[in-house]
């Protein structure tokens, strides 16, 4: 009964964090992050690839998903910091767009309550000139919002962890059990006992 429900729980827990990942990687898309669309897309395909193991039974797909979640776990910590500006980071920079571009969080112009207002550039107008972006109105800053995403990732990449943990502890003793019990003898552990063949063409003789 535990392993059932160390199992199931795991598979909601990959199907839910599946979910929460492709709801991350539309707004990182949206906002051309591209830092983290790479690394929604690898945590993407290591969590199929633990609800696959999870699914079939197999604990060395689990391992992975469980050593994943770590890295996960780190990666969030990462952006939260980068945020909230701790250790010299500065959540205006390119560094999670690999500096290629200026684009910042989908939610920094997108956020609840948030007035976007177009204006042009003072002076000569041309094809060439610039526009300035002015944001008001913000119910929440877009840099909480990131660390509220990233915070949930880390709640659920934790909990997964510890049953991903439990549920590889439990399919391992499993089978060492059915190995005690030899349910990998490569022979029958019942043999008939048969003559051999060259005894059954052994000719009688007969006593005169």
């Amino acid at each position: 009964m535990g392993c059932c429900s160390g199992r199931c729980t795991l598979i909601f827990l990959c199907t839910f964090q599946l979910l929460a990942a492709l709801e991350r990687q539309v707004f990182d898309f949206l906002g051309y992050q591209w830092a983290p669309i790479l690394a929604n897309f690898f945590h993407i395909i290591i969590v199929i690839l633990g609800l696959f193991g999870t699914i079939q039974y197999r604990p060395r797909y689990i391992v992975v998903y469980a050593v994943w979640t770590a890295l996960w776990v780190t990666w969030n910590v990462f952006v939260i910091c980068f945020y909230l500006e701790v250790g010299g980071l500065s959540k205006e920079s390119d560094l999670l767009t690999f500096n290629i571009s200026a684009h910042h969080s989908w939610w920094s112009e997108h956020g609840p309550g948030c007035v976007r207002k177009e204006m042009q550039a003072t002076g000569v107008k041309s094809l060439d000139s610039q526009s300035f972006i002015s944001v008001m109105g913000c119910i929440v800053e877009y840099q909480y919002i990131e660390v509220l995403h990233s915070s949930f990732q880390i709640l659920i990449a934790l909990v997964g962890f510890v049953y991903s943990c439990y549920v590889v502890s439990v399919f391992t003793e499993e089978e060492d059990s059915f190995d005690f019990i030899g349910g990998f003898e490569p022979f029958p552990l019942y043999h008939v006992n048969e003559k051999p063949s060259h005894l059954l063409l052994k000719p009688m003789y007969l006593s005169t």
